[in-house]
């Protein structure tokens, strides 16, 4: 009670007097105490983002310690490759002649950084890749008349049997980067030998959502038709998802496969009820690599590699790639080449981001009005599936071609919705984050943020949608106060590095690392710009979940 009485007296004792001072008793401080406390200020921010830094240092120190990204067996009988798999695939020999300075320059014009031992070249045409003349010419008609700088340099790389760890934006071309090899390796193994009932897979693609793995398939399941109608023998594939009948992928795999494209649920139930076996697979891609290693998948992945039985050739791609995830899969690849077109993270600069401060209760209105920037098609992103479907139904009111996709969908529906978009009989998809990564929709106008992703790693992914394959496209964005202030400073940062216009009250938005004169690095657990791990909202979000599962582990729940 004292301690109490004391403090109530010292507060009393130090209000603010009613009267103003008089300028005579008012003590003005000398330049040497202003200059004194402007350093201390300084020097405390510093402080801050310095002790910011040293646990952001701690934390990658820490996943550092985490197991390698292998099979149970290979690690309990403790094998060890040390060099990469062995491809038949060469360079020409001109290629192979050009000096570091040639290759250099190269890399520089098409804004390629690369790292790692024994880079194989760079090589800016198809042809010189060696790539058959059907898929070239195939290519060619669907206007693809030279390869992104992504391709550029991780085809010849995989081509070659490299480990590959490729980073680059949303729309870069990632996707035939990854199937083309995996195709072209595939029909050198059925050239040789043909497959049989039973053999198979050779190589397999995994991705974080159905959608994404019918994507991929659909678009391996093209090439296939090329190749063949080249002259190539038949590629055949296997997709691997929920809500597709079991048994009609038993009699797939009954007649021998090449390719398996799969989601890490459904593949884990084939690989433990003996449908499929890994034994001739020696190539794994992880497409959206961060979301199949991070905190959900991670374990899944693993499971997934105790069923290989030889080396593989792995390779990893994604627009995003934090910190965290780029050096625990550096320890887990053997002697990888990394290749980053633009910062991990960063926004596509063919994306024009607009963003509007727009109260809750105007959005469903101002939506129709933004709806009217450009023509269709436009995508509107909600973080959650019931906003989804009250903005799906406002929209049918009043007369819009629309429809909509989210996690408690049907498959049939899903399938529906992607199909009817895709041909253009619907204007508009309004789309929870199951359709916000991987999915590619041809010459999307347009991106609508209905609400802010918590992650901005999430928003780089939605607003990926549009300015695809070189053109230009717009992304909308709606905030308000039930925005963070840490998402925003994030939001508020990636618009700088992209050179796009700041709204006034993201300026105005305080910053406490504005005055460090410390560089200022990207979060190692999501990327972001504005923050670092010590206020990760994705990292304090996975601590939540876990101490709430080990409450309800320790407690008997269920």
């Amino acid at each position: 009670m004292q301690k109490h009485s004391s403090r109530a007296k010292m507060a009393r004792t130090t209000q603010v007097p009613d009267r103003e001072p008089s300028p005579d008793q008012v003590k003005v401080p000398s330049l040497l105490e202003t200059a004194r406390e402007i350093r201390t200020s300084d020097d405390q921010k510093k402080n801050n983002y310095e002790l910011g830094a040293e646990e952001q240092a701690r934390f990658l120190e820490a996943q550092s310690m985490r197991k390698k990204l292998t099979g149970h067996s290979e690690l309990a009988r403790d094998i060890h490759y040390g060099e990469p798999l062995k491809r038949s695939w060469r360079a020409p020999k001109y290629i192979l002649e050009q000096s570091d300075s040639q290759q250099k320059r190269i890399r520089k014009h098409y804004h390629v950084v690369v790292e790692g031992e024994h880079v194989p070249p760079i090589i800016p045409y198809f042809q010189d890749m060696k790539v058959p003349r059907c898929i070239v010419e195939h290519l060619e008609h669907k206007n693809i008349k030279r390869p992104s700088p992504i391709q550029m340099q991780c085809l010849p790389a995989a081509f070659s049997g490299r480990d590959i760890i490729g980073i680059a934006s949303t729309g870069s071309g990632k996707t035939l980067t990854f199937c083309l090899p995996l195709i072209l390796f595939a029909a050198e193994a059925e050239h040789r030998c043909p497959y049989e009932k039973g053999d198979g897979p050779l190589g397999m693609i995994l991705c974080p959502s159905r959608e994404l793995a019918r994507q991929t398939h659909d678009y391996i399941e093209t090439i296939a038709e090329v190749l063949e109608h080249g002259g190539y023998a038949r590629i055949r594939s296997l997709l691997c998802i929920g809500g597709i009948n079991m048994a009609d992928q038993s009699y797939t795999i009954s007649r021998g496969i090449h390719i398996v494209v799969a989601t890490p649920g459904r593949l884990q139930d084939m690989l433990e009820r003996k449908r499929l076996r890994l034994d001739l697979c020696n190539y794994l891609c992880l497409d959206e690599a961060d979301r199949m290693m991070d905190m959900g998948f991670e374990e899944d992945v693993r499971n997934i590699m105790t069923f290989f039985t030889q080396q593989r050739q792995t390779l990893l791609f994604s627009a995003t790639m934090p910190k965290k995830i780029l050096e625990f899969a550096e320890q887990s690849l053997i002697k990888p080449v990394i290749v980053n077109v633009g910062r991990a993270g960063a926004a596509s600069l063919d994306v024009i981001q607009e963003v509007e401060y727009v109260e809750p209760d105007s959005k469903m209105v101002y939506l129709l009005e933004t709806l009217q920037k450009t023509a269709p098609p436009v995508i509107i992103f909600s973080d959650n599936k019931h906003e989804v479907e009250d903005v799906y139904e406002y929209l049918l009111r009043k007369g819009v071609e629309v429809v909509a996709i989210h996690g408690s969908k049907s498959q049939e529906e899903r399938e529906y919705a992607i199909e009817s978009f895709k041909k253009g009989t619907k204007d508009v998809m309004v789309a929870s984050g199951v359709a916000s990564k991987g999915l590619d929709f041809h010459g999307i106008q347009h991106v609508i943020n209905y609400t802010m992703p918590k992650e901005i790693e999430d928003y780089v992914h939605q607003i990926g949608r549009t300015g695809r394959n070189g053109k230009t496209g717009i992304a909308t964005t709606f905030v308000n106060s039930q925005v963070t202030d840490q998402t925003m400073l994030d939001l508020k940062y990636l618009l700088l590095e992209a050179k796009q216009r700041v709204p006034s009250f993201l300026e105005a938005l305080h910053d406490p690392h504005s005055g460090s004169s410390a560089r200022r690095d990207a979060c190692a657990v999501c990327g972001g710009l504005g923050h670092n791990v010590t206020q990760c909202p994705k990292l304090e979000d996975y601590q939540r979940r876990m101490t709430a599962h080990f409450s309800q582990t320790e407690m008997g729940g269920y």
